[in-house]
């Protein structure tokens, strides 16, 4: 798993990367927030470790800057600063944990324990369908490149099914169950609704099986 520290004091800065090392991270760690800036924006990590006053970019601003460029990475901030607006600016621009200095180290650990349990339930929620669209199962939306695409309650019903049904065949019983709540609509209507899901999707998602049903094939 790779992490990326951002940690201006060097002595801790070298003690946090000895000690994820040891315990199998592969840490890489910057003191200057614009310098890790150019190397995510390079790079893919799986966490990042964020202090929020650092040189050239403090934390708070760097993760802000990764939010609004789609660069999405499960964040803990480490810091002195107790004062309650910038610790709550930290949990508005997403970081999932806070840790105040000073901490022992098995600490941190148990604290990246727990956000990647996290994390993981949240990653099981999101169904990658390519590389700009993505399903939240939780929440019920389709997602192009991050935001929301509008759809009709219908076409959302049949997305539902297809999604959680992935690269497998769904065929026209299971949509009327699912999409229809067992109504007896007859194939046309499956299919002409198909057809309206189709025009507004702006890739094309769905495969038709003729006779049989459809299918929603993961495209990366």
């Amino acid at each position: 798993m790779k992490v990326l520290l951002l940690e201006d004091e060097l002595m801790l800065q070298s003690a946090i990367k000895e000690y994820l090392s040891d315990t199998g991270f592969e840490v890489t760690a910057f003191e200057d927030g614009q310098e890790a800036y150019e190397n995510i924006t390079n790079n893919n990590y799986d966490l990042f470790i964020f202090d929020i006053n650092t040189p050239s970019m403090d934390g708070l601003s760097l993760l802000d800057k990764l939010q609004k460029e789609k660069i999405y990475v499960p964040t803990i901030f480490i810091s002195a600063i107790t004062e309650i607006e910038q610790i709550s600016q930290a949990y508005a621009l997403g970081c999932y944990d806070y840790l105040k200095k000073p901490f022992h180290l098995k600490e941190l650990s148990l604290h990246i324990e727990r956000l990647l349990k996290m994390a993981d339930i949240r990653a099981k929620s999101f169904i990658k369908i390519s590389k700009m669209y993505s399903y939240d199962a939780e929440n019920k939306c389709l997602l192009f490149d991050g935001e929301e695409q509008l759809l009709t309650h219908k076409q959302l019903q049949i997305m539902d099914v297809l999604a959680k049904n992935i690269n497998k065949v769904v065929d026209f019983e299971m949509l009327r169950h699912y999409a229809w709540d067992d109504s007896p609509v007859d194939n046309a209507i499956i299919r002409a609704e198909i057809h309206r899901v189709r025009q507004v999707l702006k890739e094309d998602l769905i495969t038709t099986l003729k006779g049989v049903g459809y299918t929603l094939s993961k495209q990366i």
